[in-house]
Formats: C-alpha cells, sequence, structure tokens
C-alpha cells in the first residue's frame, strides 16, 4: 500500500503539533491534496523554487521543510514575486509542500534538540518550558477496571513526565450511584442506590492528546456514563517550549568554544559581544531569531547564547552578563533538513527520503 501525504501529515503533526506553533506561523499542507500517493520526500529549510527542481529531478513529490513559502494570505497569484512563483510552480509541477515551523522549534526533540547535538551539549533541556499545555484528568472506576483504564491512558499518551511514563495517582473510596429506568448500568439496577468500590485516578497529559485520551478513558472504562473531570495546569511543561540549554562535557576556552561552534554549525563568521570570560561550559541556543530569549539565557545562568538576527542594540543586552553569539538565521537552522529526513525515514521504511543538498541562504559574504 502507497503512502499518502496524509499519513505523512499525520506523523509530523503527532510529533510536533500544530497546536504549538505561534500564532503568526503558518505551518501544515501549504499546497497538494492528502490523499496523493507520495512517490518520495525532499526535506529542506526552506521551500523555493530552486527547491522544487530539485525535488523534481529526485522524482519526489513532497517538500517538507522548515520554514512555510506562505506566511501571509494570497490575493493573487500571478508570480510577480518569489513566493506566488514558488507556489505557481508547486501546482504545475505536482508536488505538495508542507511546513512543519515553530511547532517543530517548540518542541523537545525538535530544532533545537538537534542544535544541541550537533554541539555535543548534554543534560539539554528546554530553555523556556511554556505554561498552561497540561491538563490533569481525574476519574473514578471500578477497582477491578483500574488497570486497564490505566494502560489504555497511558497508550494514549497520558502519564508521561519527562522520561517516566505511566505515571499516575490512585485513592480507594466508595462510588455512589442511583439508574434510572433508562439507564444500561454496568453495576447496579434501575431504581436502586448502588454503592461500588471504585478507585479515583489521576493522570496528568499535554494538552493536543486530549481528545485521544477522553476517547481511550470512554472506551476503557465499564460504565455506561463515566464520571470525570479536567484541570487545566499551570505547571511549566518540560516537553513544550522555546530554545534550549545544556551543558559541554568541560569547561572550554572561549575561543576554542566560538571555533567549535563556526566548524559545527558551518558558520561563515559569528557576530559576538565582548569575550570578558576565559571559560565557557552552559550555553544556551535557539534555531533562527532568538532574541527574545536572551533574558531567559541570563537568568538560567548560560554562559553563551547561540543564536540569530540580533539587532544592533540588542547585543548591548549582553551587558558583560552573558556571550550573544549570532551564527547567522539560515546558519542555525540548516540542519533541521537532517532531523526531518531521519524522523521520515524511520517512520515510513522504504520510502525515498532525500536530503537538499542546495543552500537557500540569502545572506552572502563578500570575504
Amino acid at each position: 500500500m502507497s503512502t499518502t501525504i496524509r499519513a505523512i501529515v499525520q506523523m509530523l503533526s503527532a510529533w510536533a503539533s500544530p497546536q504549538y506553533q505561534e500564532s503568526y506561523d503558518n505551518a501544515g499542507l501549504i499546497v497538494g491534496q492528502p490523499g496523493t500517493a507520495v512517490k518520495g520526500v525532499l526535506t529542506a529549510l526552506d521551500a523555493t523554487e530552486a527547491t522544487l527542481e530539485e525535488a523534481k529531478a529526485h522524482g519526489c513529490n513532497l517538500v517538507v521543510a522548515h520554514h512555510p513559502i506562505v506566511f501571509k494570505g494570497l490575493k493573487q497569484l500571478n508570480g510577480k514575486n518569489y513566493v506566488e512563483r514558488t507556489i505557481l510552480k508547486a501546482i504545475r509541477e505536482d508536488i505538495a509542500i508542507f511546513a512543519i515551523h515553530t511547532n517543530l522549534d517548540n518542541i523537545q526533540g525538535g530544532v533545537n534538540t538537534h542544535i544541541a547535538s550537533q554541539l555535543g551539549l548534554q543534560q539539554v533541556r528546554i530553555l523556556a518550558p511554556r505554561p498552561n499545555t497540561l491538563l490533569k484528568l481525574t476519574t473514578f472506576c471500578p477497582t477491578s477496571h483500574t488497570q486497564a483504564v490505566l494502560q489504555a491512558l497511558g497508550q494514549a499518551g497520558a502519564g508521561q513526565i519527562g522520561a517516566y511514563k505511566n505515571c499516575s495517582f490512585r485513592t480507594s473510596g466508595i462510588g455512589a450511584f442511583q439508574p434510572d429506568d433508562n439507564a444500561k448500568p454496568f453495576i447496579g439496577q434501575a431504581g436502586q442506590l448502588e454503592e461500588v468500590a471504585e478507585d479515583r485516578l489521576e493522570v496528568i497529559f499535554p494538552t493536543h492528546l486530549k481528545g485521544a485520551v477522553m476517547q481511550a478513558l470512554r472506551q476503557a472504562h465499564p460504565y455506561e456514563e463515566v464520571a470525570y473531570y479536567l484541570h487545566q495546569l499551570e505547571n511549566d511543561n518540560q516537553e513544550i517550549g522555546s530554545g534550549a540549554i545544556g551543558q559541554l562535557p568541560q569547561p572550554m576556552p572561549i575561543a576554542d568554544f566560538l571555533a567549535l561552534l563556526k566548524n559545527k554549525m558551518q558558520a561563515r563568521c559569528i557576530r559576538h559581544t565582548a569575550l570578558f570570560q576565559e571559560t565557557v561550559q552552559t550555553i544556551a541556543l535557539c534555531g533562527g531569531t532568538g532574541s527574545f530569549l536572551l533574558p531567559q539565557a541570563i537568568r538560567q545562568g548560560a554562559d553563551v547564547f547561540v543564536s540569530a538576527d540580533f539587532k544592533y542594540h540588542e547585543f548591548f543586552d549582553a551587558d558583560q552578563r552573558i556571550l550573544i553569539a549570532d551564527i547567522g538565521h539560515y546558519e542555525s537552522e540548516q540542519f533541521t533538513a537532517d532531523l526531518l529526513q531521519h524522523k521520515l525515514q524511520a517512520a515510513f521504511v522504504g520510502l525515498p527520503v532525500v536530503r537538499t543538498q542546495l543552500s537557500t541562504n540569502p545572506i552572502q559574504y563578500y570575504v
């Protein structure tokens, strides 16, 4: 059976839920029809006319890019700029375009985790975890079905806390109910008050799994009417958020770290603030435009903040509390194409997945 665009979209969306994209973003299927069979996939940072030509040369009819080619609404399609030309070419060549942008930035295991891996960082965690992205489910079931319900909830993704899965809490008590004449009770009889030994079960899960978790609860629970309630949690979600922070295996002279950074990220140059410290070890980072995370990097005691697109006056904000290392937007995110290729190859064995060999960096350097 052939792999469809729908199957790939579903897999990528389960990995990096569209719910976690920023409000300005336009991630998702930009061009193409979900039911189309996929001949091959090209992964890239940007979907441009040249990217589509490369995809066509490899026999790929789907481009999975990090950056969306369309950010704003298009009122015309007449080829007057590179965005319109790319969309027209994609339609003409029957090549679909899917973008997985800030939602991939905002997950553990996404863009920033990949950059940290490139730099050999250890103990990597999200720099700015996002609050209000967790729910707590409390439900009640007869003790005879506690394990079945917990197992179903765990399979749906509930009870995952960092490196631990199937996390839950239970207390035992007596549940009471009286079925009416229209009920079909699992336990008890219509018109009679029933008391049952029950467990109160509590699990947490990310908000984007709400549908799957509630469906699993209803399917596994024996009662006709399932008693439950949900709470929105203010807890920081350690799996969702912006940037990353980690440790070099050992302190490194600052000049050596900058050389490592330039080499590993294939940067033509690094714009940085004054080298006021001798060694560094704690490294914060954010792929793409990351100046908004500088205060968080300082609060968490990072020696260096690696990102891109810093403006002149923003470099002053380091104020000799941290070293800013701006390596360029393209340079910071270019290896996202590798991350996407590896993820798709693992999920769709046998499907041709090619990583772009083009540089779509619009910034050139005179040296």
